[in-house]
This record gives structure tokens, C-alpha cells and sequence, in this order.
């Protein structure tokens, strides 16, 4: 299955769990000219580790905040990667994504709502959880 296709289906991005192997959707992801942001969230609890680990793998600027307002402001000014459309993969994600119920919610809100942020702007932009 050729997943390059619907990476660009604008009206489908959103967050999902992952439903082929991370190889095909690397692959994808580069016939796409997508960027891809990749990390790896095995044993990672709270909001901080969260933040610090998207930091690390979304290379964010050295002026990011480490809290909820400035991921949102991070996510939604990707200038320093600019491309058609972005690829966000959390990889060895627990099912409460080792935050608090409530941050849990906040987290996936952010996620949720950078993903329409993108779509006004004509990009596709992906979270998939794996």
C-alpha cells in the first residue's frame, strides 16, 4: 500500500494510532517531501520528560518555554522546518502517554488543535501514535 497518497489527504490528517509498520511510513512520509518529527516516549512520565522529549526530537527552538503554551507556539511555527506537510511520531507511547488526566487532555488538545491550525494553512499535519 502506497502511503504517500494519503499523507496528503488534507481533510483526513489527524491523530491516529499508528496502522502499518514505522518503516512504511517513514518511507511515505519522504515521497510525500513531508517533515517528520520522531521520538521515542518509552518510560517517559510527566509533562516536563513529554516536553523535553518533543523538544529533542521537533529540534525547537533554544527559546522554547517547556510548558503548554509554548509547545502550542512551537507547533504552530514550524518556520525553521519549513515543507508541505508534517509527520509527528511518538513512538513506545503508554496509553495515558505518562501524563496526568489532566494533561493528558491538555496534550491531546494541543495536538488536536495544531492539526486544524495546519489544515487552515493547507498542510496536512499527522500525529501518530506507535
Amino acid at each position: 500500500m502506497d502511503a504517500a497518497p494519503q499523507l496528503n489527504d488534507l481533510a483526513a490528517a489527524g491523530c491516529y494510532k499508528l496502522g502499518c509498520s514505522v518503516d512504511e511510513l517513514c518511507s511515505a512520509v519522504e515521497a510525500a517531501g513531508f517533515a517528520l518529527f520522531e521520538t521515542d516516549l518509552k518510560g517517559v512520565k510527566g509533562k516536563k520528560n513529554l516536553l523535553i522529549a518533543l523538544a529533542k526530537a521537533t529540534e525547537f527552538p533554544d527559546e522554547f518555554g517547556a510548558n503548554w503554551d509554548a509547545l502550542v507556539d512551537v507547533l504552530c511555527d514550524l518556520s525553521w522546518k519549513s515543507a508541505p506537510g508534517y509527520v509527528l511520531l511518538l513512538r513506545n507511547v503508554s496509553p495515558t502517554l505518562g501524563l496526568s488526566s489532566n494533561d493528558r487532555e491538555i496534550a491531546q488538545d494541543i495536538f488536536d488543535d495544531t492539526v486544524v491550525y495546519w489544515r487552515q494553512r493547507n498542510k496536512p499535519f499527522w500525529v501518530f501514535f506507535a
